[in-house]
């Protein structure tokens, strides 16, 4: 097995902590104290003194999720020191990185060694560990969320044991830890699947929403990544295709990419929400400006570079997954309940896609899903939108994105999701005194 180590000095820190605060700022907690383990031995001594002095634990990444799957009055782990990538398997095709690696700095480091993941989400700001564990996912036909990616985890259990797990070294909590929500214990480490590095030709094209939700399924079919983004109060979409090519490499000149990325994506958007925000009957009008302003383009590069892109603007999100075979009844219910309604959307709504797999808590679990993404600018008010939506969601078998907000619960959960025990009865033998718990988490999985 050839391997490739990479390391960096460390330290250990534990400390009374402050407030922490996620990324969009909806959620906070303020816990007995923090602890930044520098080794997995020393994170192992933290849980087991938490436990001695009757504290629950959590593990935070970078404060991506919406949800409150993090919080915790007890002890706060971060995993900062526990970084980097322990080994690169190539015969086999695996990764194995520490939990707290940004994904930023895997996708950039297996660049750099001529690897990459198959798939990804569409930021890379969150940690390994955090973006799986939470069922991050991007888009794709045949090829999944990061979690379906995984070929082994390491886990720190609630008396403080270190175990291993894979589909042959204990795998029923492979089936569920993949995504496993911090419930069964913190991870430390995961084994990735990744593959000789490839590139992708990126397509976006403005469509009418008559046009591409007619067309979705062959969309869909002859594409190996489809998604779409519809502008509220218009017909306007913009549609994003990706798919494997030999080349040639011809990425986005330096000047274009800041234009569209950083100028108009992230400042013009910034602007017109804020003046949205401001006067909540413009948001029509500057709806028809912001589904305008991006034109079609063509551009061939490496996967990170295509599927991730910067996300700067604010805001806070609902997601459901909903069967394929219903997502475009699904979003013309959104538009519709949007358009007969008072509402103000100034945010698009996006439209990804996923292959079933085999996680137990998976939104993709033993069934092929879309997934719908609300979102509404930060400051504005989303509880009356995100509360019709969910209606609609709920009606189509919909399960919630875990790391984003609904107000779901473990009685519908366990209709929705078929081994919904398997998960509880598992966490049951690794937590009986519920460590690893906090309100979000009676909430979804009982107590």
């Amino acid at each position: 097995m050839e391997t490739t180590h990479y390391g960096a000095p460390r330290a250990t820190a534990i400390r009374k902590a402050g407030v922490w605060r996620n990324w969009a700022g909806n959620v906070t907690c303020r816990p007995a104290r923090e602890a930044t383990p520098a080794s997995v031995e020393e994170l192992r001594a933290a849980v087991r003194q938490a436990a001695e002095e009757g504290l629950t634990v959590k593990a935070v990444g970078s404060g991506h999720s919406f949800t409150a799957a993090a919080v915790t009055d007890g002890v706060l782990i971060r995993p900062d020191l526990l970084t980097g990538i322990r080994a690169i398997d190539r015969k086999g095709g695996t990764v194995t990185v520490e939990a707290g690696t940004r994904l930023r700095t895997l996708n950039s480091a297996l660049a750099g060694e001529g690897l990459s993941l198959t798939n990804m989400g569409d930021i890379m700001e969150q940690t390994v560990a955090g973006a799986t564990s939470t069922g991050t996912h991007g888009t794709g036909r045949a090829s999944g969320a990061i979690a379906a990616q995984i070929r082994g985890l390491e886990l720190v259990t609630a008396d403080g044991s270190l175990l291993r797990c894979s589909q042959t070294e204990n795998p029923h909590v492979f089936a569920a830890a993949r995504v496993g929500l911090g419930a069964l214990g913190v991870v430390t480490a995961l084994t990735l699947a990744v593959e000789p590095l490839f590139l992708l030709a990126a397509r976006e094209e403005p469509m009418t929403f008559d046009r591409v939700t007619a067309a979705f399924d062959e969309l869909h079919a002859t594409n190996d990544h489809f998604e779409f983004y519809w502008f509220p109060h218009t017909d306007n979409c913009n549609t994003l295709s990706n798919n494997r090519t030999v080349g040639p490499h011809a990425p986005l000149r330096p000047l274009r990419e800041w234009f569209d990325n950083e100028f108009l994506s992230n400042g013009v958007f910034q602007v017109l929400n804020s003046l949205g925000r401001a006067v909540p009957a413009a948001v029509p009008a500057l709806a028809q400006v912001a589904s305008r302003g991006l034109s079609g383009r063509t551009y061939t590069d490496i996967p990170y570079k295509v599927f991730t892109t910067p996300r700067r603007v604010r805001m806070i999100e609902m997601e459901y997954a909903v069967p394929r075979e219903a997502v475009i009844d699904t979003l013309r219910e959104i538009k519709a309940m949007i358009e007969h309604s008072d509402l103000r959307v100034s945010f698009p709504v996006e439209v990804r896609t996923a292959p079933a797999d085999d996680i137990t808590l998976s939104t993709a679990s033993g069934r092929d899903s879309a997934y719908i993404a609300v979102h509404v600018y930060r400051g504005m008010p989303h509880q009356r939108y995100f509360t019709q939506a969910e209606r609609i969601f709920v009606a189509h078998e919909g399960r919630p994105h875990w790391g984003k907000l609904h107000t779901r619960d473990a009685q519908y959960l366990a209709d929705v999701y078929p081994r919904f025990g398997e998960f509880t009865n598992l966490r049951d033998r690794l937590d009986p005194d519920r460590r690893f718990t906090n309100p979000y988490l009676r909430r979804v999985l009982g107590d």
